[in-house]
């Protein structure tokens, strides 16, 4: 059966679509001449938890995100989350593509990344005003969206800088309401790089809080999503004071937090114990996993020019680094809802597809939960 019939009699049979008449038919190079589809309204989340994967990994899934997507959904995953940058035009009309010469470092099965010496692949841009062929494009993979998040590539990342405030609110409410026409229920964001060595100091911390709390209450009150701000290492907002500075300086209707489970670990605190502190003020987890060495908290909190791939900090979920078992399980027990996406920054000792075919049987098989 073609597309426009299958829509055509499941709108018939109704209504599952719940759309409003079909529109005039979009254009462009990435579009198949399939019916313009309307925005997606966020539904209520039937399962208690939605497994999503995210697609930046280093090693082989560089280059085009669909890339990513595509082998992500090979192996089982059906959401994923990605920067919204990754759709925006490139200077030169490409993808970055890795062009570092340097020596891979062989691992103890002989797999050793290599940079591809292939053209570069062209950018498909498709923010700020292609969503409907975005749409069509992950139909066509068979995925969707759990968050489209950040701002937009080139876009002010200066949360601290007064002077930039309306600058960072509107490049990052901007991109949210892209995502909520995928129906993406939540935004998430980076702020920006981190003064090392001395961390964020308390005058910007304080105008960090100014600007998420202007982003937030934005976008609850404009587009009726929740906005989490992701402690990251190298970020403003990396260590636990500077996390709960933010938290106890912001409304928890309009700020809530990501909690990514490999940056708590390697900024020294234990994600468990943080989990069980913020409680509903996490929308969203990131699942990563660490050495089993630094589970509770790193001891050694790594710099920033360590290198990512060959000599990484995170793996795929049960080297033993993080107590997901225990995570899940305060999660069941306070019912909390929402969105566990799994993220991993590098996979240097094999294809990325294959570290998150390892993540998928470790969910599925020890946490007990469907993809």
């Amino acid at each position: 059966m073609d597309r426009r019939r299958f829509f055509g009699l499941s709108a018939a049979a109704g209504g599952l679509l719940a759309a409003r008449p079909l529109a005039a038919q979009p254009t462009g190079a990435a579009y198949s001449g399939a019916p313009k589809l309307e925005v997606q309204a966020p539904l209520s989340q039937q399962q208690q938890f939605r497994i999503g994967y995210t697609t930046n990994t280093r090693g082989g899934w560089e280059g085009s995100p669909f890339v990513g997507i595509t082998e992500g959904r090979e192996v089982g995953f059906r959401y994923f989350e990605i920067f919204g940058s990754s759709f925006c035009a490139t200077a030169d009309g490409y993808e970055p593509a890795p062009h570092d010469t340097q020596a891979m470092k062989a691992w103890p099965d002989g797999y050793s990344w290599k940079y591809p010496k292939a053209a570069k692949v062209k950018r498909e841009v498709y923010y700020p005003d292609r969503w409907e062929a975005l749409q069509h494009r992950m139909y066509e993979i068979g995925a969707q969206f759990t968050a489209i998040t950040g701002g937009a590539s080139g876009g002010s990342v200066a949360f601290q800088d007064p002077a930039q405030r309306q600058q960072v609110v509107d490049n990052h409410f901007n991109m949210t309401r892209f995502s909520r026409r995928f129906g993406c229920d939540h935004q998430k964001t980076n702020t920006g790089p981190r003064k090392q060595p001395n961390g964020t100091p308390l005058e910007d911390l304080k105008e960090i809080a100014k600007t998420c709390e202007l982003l937030g209450k934005r976008i609850r009150e404009e587009l009726g999503m929740k906005f989490g701000v992701h402690a990251h290492l190298g970020s403003q907002i990396q260590n636990e004071h500077e996390t709960m500075f933010l938290m106890e300086n912001t409304k928890p209707e309009n700020v809530g937090f990501v909690l990514d489970t490999g940056h708590i670990t390697m900024a020294g605190m234990d994600p468990v114990t943080l989990a069980k502190k913020l409680g509903n003020r996490v929308i969203e987890y990131h699942f990563k996993d660490t050495k089993k060495e630094d589970r509770g908290g790193t001891k050694n909190v790594p710099k920033p020019d360590r290198d990512m791939m060959n000599d990484p900090y995170f793996y795929p979920m049960g080297e033993g680094g993080v107590d997901f078992p225990a995570i899940v399980a305060y999660l069941k027990s306070t019912n909390w809802r929402g969105h566990l996406n799994v993220e991993l920054d590098t996979s240097p000792w094999r294809p990325p597809k294959e570290s998150a075919r390892i993540t998928a049987n470790y969910i599925r098989n020890t946490l007990k939960i469907e993809l």
